[in-house]
């Protein structure tokens, strides 16, 4: 369980940042070499490079290398992960939403404690 939350961690920080989520985005139409990425930002190649290996480390960019071009592609598994884990709340709200709904529809019918 221990493993899976700091996989969790490790996913969910990738996504915090909007030039990460950007990057995905873009992977997820088609894989990317770095230069292609770094493209829309007005960052050093460097910069924009230090955002895939987050993304890598979360497990969610996979790399290859050919001669001097690193191509780019998403890996989709690390967000079923964290979907998984964000469904389970979704379900809570779904109750705890439906339960709302009824009382509000039936005001008599609730008992006060």
């Amino acid at each position: 369980m221990v493993e899976h939350s700091r996989h969790l961690d490790l996913v969910f920080h990738a996504l915090g940042d909007p030039t990460r989520r950007g990057i995905l985005h873009r992977l997820a139409r088609r894989e990317h070499t770095v230069t292609e990425l770094a493209e829309p930002y007005a960052m050093s190649l460097a910069s924009v490079s230090k955002h895939i290996k987050a993304l890598e480390h979360a497990g969610l960019v996979t790399r290859r290398v050919r001669g001097r071009i690193h191509y780019c592609r998403l890996n989709p598994k690390p967000l079923e992960k964290a979907d998984g884990w964000l469904r389970a709340y979704e379900r809570l709200w779904d109750l705890r939403l439906s339960r709302l709904e009824e009382l509000l529809r039936h005001p008599d019918e609730t008992t006060n404690p």
